[in-house]
């Protein structure tokens, strides 16, 4: 805009208002509008206050992300913040919608904060690799105390304006009108003539006793939980600043560990992760105006663990849903397991006991597909079993309306041949939830060869409207998620029956910065999945079909991992803590002897290479064949359903920042030496590579 910040006069107070849609963020021009419209006011002889305010549905989302890594231009967002510190006159900042990062640390540099009920207020920069690089460590402490501002700043996690103002973060918090409104009646009440423009910079009650074990005990707690991130140390370490130094020295302090942050590789995955969020959402192939069908009412099929997770997804949207399962004791379980979340997140407090009966109430059972006539979207969640889906799919063809939309939720079936038992391919496509479906973000979307435009732009919209991250994958075995995963999976057994032991193999991943291994992955799924997908690929004669292994042994032992209390590991009653188990041991030794196999030593940097090389290399393959529209897409599954760590970026981002042409000679090292085809380069990777190239490129 060419005017993002205004000025005007009423009466004795000065108003100055940010419009800059859509969410006010804080970039040049409205820098350079803000720095104008104070100097205006100062020079106003009438002007005896001064209010800091906002149009839209926010105050302001911060600072632009878009001028990360690039050349500052002045005035800065410091400058502008330490141009409002130092007004000689009164400045009140009028607080709605959101306060976030720089969005804070601007009205922080005011004298006043008041906000409407309802504001959430926070400094999220941790979350972007990042420290709040505007005085936030240094002015937030002055206003809460160092305790409460480490874990406001250390987690990124927001307060609402009710305890904002218990922490001493605003002075007034307002029910209802406009904040503008807000701001003024606080003006009246407290008097022009009574305000004063001290500057929370000058202030040092809330800091001046503060225990140095207070430090000590967050770096400890950070080493423990978040053992590989960079940002939130260099937090500790700049409240820390606060505590220890003069404001400006504090300042300087701050700004040093914000310009290290900013160097962290780990900035750059965690802003790639954060705008590939948003990147997914858009579908080029998708024609401008698609129009989206109706979606009201759901049926959900199976009642399992899955289904009723599926259930709830739309129950805590608001979306009443009908949930099927022909066996009566299934949908009892079900409903149980419904009851006993939302029961439970009651309890907890992230909800009221009226908004858990209400949820409740919106899943009503059934007995039969008949009971979905009037359904606009039905899920199927049934166990992986291609004629059970084919049979249901005919059912639903014969029951639904017509314009119904019917998805299947199969991690690995063919969708195409799935929707061939239907009179209308399309309207058929795949929605494919990640277990516990009613916390897992993530939702890929399958588009069908025959599924329609408006199909695909309802369920990327109904993604949206769920709270998940949708994004749209074609038809293909394993889809892009678990297709990279069991690649990742063939290399972890083989490098298993090589002669690592699985707990090693689990080690590299997780130091790598997944929350678990591979192994403890496969015993919380339950080894009975994949063992059984096995079985049935087998049965079908599938070419990829995997022959009999030393997983299908412990599967055969009734050992399906946490829920057996056994299975790759052994779990103490309890207790998730996946353990070593010389059975396990055994069980290999005796596979590797049959098999003629010799174990020897692996390095951790093989492990590494081989399960994360392995990836990459089929996410090429899936690129190439269009089955993932861009790489983004793909970091973006894996990064919220497969737990890839985020300061990475994903697979793909990682990939580009490792060098794929380093990538490229190892995987051509492994093929000329194994012979095995999965080892050589995919000609999309090896084009890349030669031409000095990245996936980011494309």
């Amino acid at each position: 805009m060419d005017n993002p910040v205004s000025f005007e006069r009423r009466a004795r107070v000065g108003i100055i208002t940010i419009d800059s849609p859509p969410v006010n963020a804080l970039g040049h021009a409205v820098r350079v509008g803000l720095v104008a419209a104070l100097e205006e006011a100062e020079r106003d002889p009438q002007v005896e206050a001064i209010v800091l305010n906002s149009a839209g549905r926010i105050f302001t989302a911060g600072a632009d992300i878009r001028e990360f890594g690039k050349p500052s231009q002045t005035p800065t967002l410091p400058e502008v913040i330490a141009a409002f510190d130092r007004s000689a006159k009164p400045v009140v900042a009028a607080l709605h919608g959101t306060a976030f990062g720089g969005g804070l640390e601007l009205p922080m540099g005011c004298h006043y904060r008041v906000a409407l009920a309802g504001t959430k207020i926070g400094l999220p920069e941790v979350k972007l690799g990042l420290l709040p690089g505007a005085g936030g460590t240094q002015r937030l402490p002055r206003l809460t105390g160092a305790e409460r501002a480490l874990d406001m700043i250390v987690t990124g996690n927001p307060v609402e304006a009710a305890e904002a103002l218990e922490l001493g973060i605003v002075d007034a918090v307002y029910p209802g009108g406009t904040a503008l409104d807000a701001a003024l009646d606080f003006i009246e009440k407290t008097g022009v003539d009574k305000l004063t423009a001290t500057p929370v910079s000058s202030r040092t009650d809330r800091i001046a006793n503060t225990d140095p074990a207070v430090f000590a005990a967050a770096r400890a707690k950070l080493a423990k939980e978040k053992p590989n991130l960079f940002s939130p140390q260099r937090c500790v370490d700049a409240v820390e600043a606060a505590v220890q130094l003069p404001f400006t020295e504090g300042l300087a302090r701050e700004r040093a560990l914000f310009q290290e942050c900013m160097a962290s590789p780990q900035r750059a995955g965690l802003i790639h992760a954060f705008f590939g969020e948003r990147e997914v959402a858009k579908i080029p192939s998708l024609p401008a105006g698609t129009p989206l069908r109706k979606v009201e009412k759901v049926g959900v099929i199976g009642a399992g663990t899955m289904g009723s997770g599926i259930a709830m997804c739309f129950a805590s949207a608001g979306i009443p849903v009908t949930l099927v399962d022909a066996k009566p004791e299934a949908l009892q379980a079900g409903l149980a397991n419904v009851r006993r979340t939302y029961e439970g997140n009651a309890k907890k407090g992230r909800i009221s006991a009226e908004e858990a009966e209400r949820r409740i109430a919106l899943v009503q059972p059934a007995e039969s597909v008949d009971a979905l006539s009037d359904a606009d979207l039905v899920i199927e969640a049934v166990f992986e079993d291609m004629e059970l889906k084919k049979k249901i799919f005919a059912a639903l063809d014969r029951v639904c309306k017509q314009g119904a939309i019917l998805a299947t939720n199969t991690s690995t079936l063919d969708v195409d041949a799935i929707a061939e038992a239907t009179s209308r391919p399309q309207d058929v496509c795949g929605m494919h939830f990640f277990s516990p479906a009613n916390i897992m973000r993530l939702l890929e979307n399958v588009r069908g060869e025959k599924t329609s435009d408006d199909v695909i732009a309802t369920i990327m919209d109904v993604a949206r409207r769920i709270g998940k991250v949708g994004v749209l994958v074609g038809v293909c075995y394993g889809f892009v998620g678990n297709r990279m995963l069991h690649q990742r999976g063939r290399e972890a057994m083989a490098l298993v029956e090589e002669g690592a032991a699985p707990e090693q193999v689990d080690a590299v991943l997780k130091g790598f910065g997944f929350p678990m291994g591979h192994f403890a992955m496969s015993d919380l799924a339950g080894v009975d999945v994949g063992w059984r997908i096995r079985q049935e690929r087998r049965k079908a004669g599938a070419p990829d079909a995997i022959a009999p292994n030393w997983l299908d042994r412990i599967a055969e032992l009734g050992r399906y991992g946490q829920k057996t209390g056994a299975g790759i590991y052994r779990y103490e009653q309890g207790d998730r803590t996946p353990r070593p188990d010389p059975q396990v041991a055994k069980i290999l030794e005796d596979y590797r002897r049959e098999a003629g196999i010799a174990p020897r030593p692996i390095d951790d940097q093989e492990i590494l290479e081989r399960c994360l090389y392995a990836m990459v290399n089929e996410g090429a393959r899936i690129l190439e064949e269009g089955v993932a529209l861009r790489a983004v897409d793909i970091d973006v599954i894996w990064l919220h359903g497969y737990g890839f760590p985020a300061y990475r970026g994903g697979p793909m981002f990682w990939a580009d920042q490792v060098g794929l042409g380093k990538i490229h000679d190892t995987l051509v090292a492994l093929h000329e030496k194994t012979g095995e085809p999965h080892w050589k380069p995919s000609p999309l990777l090896e084009r890349l590579a030669k031409a000095g190239q990245t996936f980011a490129s494309l």
